[in-house]
């Protein structure tokens, strides 16, 4: 038994921005991500080596969450495309309509509801599988029990490419983009620091926290040591600010149970409604109810 956790928002953005010809519903709607995301959905769920038993798709709608209330610098949908924002509420309704579960974060983000479920389940499945190269989510990858899928690049992401990926492993991920940053997230990490260094510090040390205040008492080589150490030892509140900014929350109140996400099949009639509504889908998944 496999958990599939998909990280809807992503792929999202990644059908508005792909090189698939433009879609325009009957009423004149831009659906090209909403048609997009069903077709990589149903994509997943025909692919005989993937062995779909379980799935959830989560999604950001807003994009704004409880972060913005920590930090006036992170992430906010300021500038997004108008076309993607008509869609949020559009794609969730077309997933259901798959049969697949939705989760819509509002206070969390849809990150949180993946590594809620990984965290709650992981020990119940023989595999959990997070649909998503998003380099916060490695922080919940545990061996090869649970794996990123990076679908663009075909690629499975484990504990060993996890290390493989920052230098440390996936627990010290958000202490890792603390240091580094995530431009995409809006977090601003530490002057001067690379995913080299902090990947050396954090493989030996483990945490910010636990990273010597002296940089002569660093046991691994590091180029600008010194200099690193100060600005580190500068700004231990916005350190300590940018690691629970990329933490993520595993206690976010999923209603469903395991068996709730069994994946079912399509109901043919309600596909068919999708269908007409956003004018066509190229295809259906061959797993589907009769009625």
């Amino acid at each position: 038994m496999r958990l599939h956790l998909v990280d809807g928002t992503f792929e999202l953005f990644r059908a508005h921005y792909s090189k698939r010809p433009a879609r325009v519903s009957p009423t004149g709607m831009d659906v090209k991500a909403t048609v997009g995301v069903v077709t990589s959905l149903i994509g997943l769920l025909d692919d005989p080596d993937e062995r779909v038993s379980h799935l959830a798709v989560a999604f950001d709608n807003p994009i704004e969450s409880f972060r913005n209330d920590l930090f006036a610098g992170y992430k906010t949908g300021e500038g997004m495309d108008p076309a993607i924002v008509a869609q949020f509420d559009l794609v969730e309704e077309a997933v259901a309509a798959l049969g697949v579960t939705v989760w819509s974060m509002r206070r969390h983000e849809a990150d949180d509801a993946l590594a809620t479920a990984a965290h709650r389940w992981r020990d119940e499945v023989a595999e959990v599988r997070l649909l998503t190269p998003d380099k916060d989510l490695g922080q919940c990858v545990t061996g090869n029990r649970v794996v990123q899928v990076d679908r663009v690049r075909r690629r499975v992401i484990d504990e060993d490419g996890v290390v493989a990926r920052h230098g440390c492993p996936p627990a010290s991920v958000p202490d890792w983009l603390a240091l580094v940053g995530d431009a995409a997230d809006g977090i601003p990490g530490v002057p001067g620091f690379g995913a080299k260094t902090a990947g050396r510090l954090l493989s030996r040390y483990g945490t910010v926290e636990a990273i010597p205040k002296s940089a002569a008492a660093w046991r691994v080589p590091v180029r600008g040591a010194a200099r690193l150490a100060a600005r580190l030892n500068a700004m231990p509140e916005d350190v300590a600010l940018y690691k629970r900014l990329a933490t993520l929350a595993t206690d976010v109140p999923l209603a469903e149970t395991l068996d709730d996400l069994r994946w079912r099949g399509a109901s043919r009639a309600r596909f068919r409604r999708l269908a007409d509504s956003l004018g066509g889908i190229p295809a259906q998944p061959r797993r589907a109810a009769a009625t």
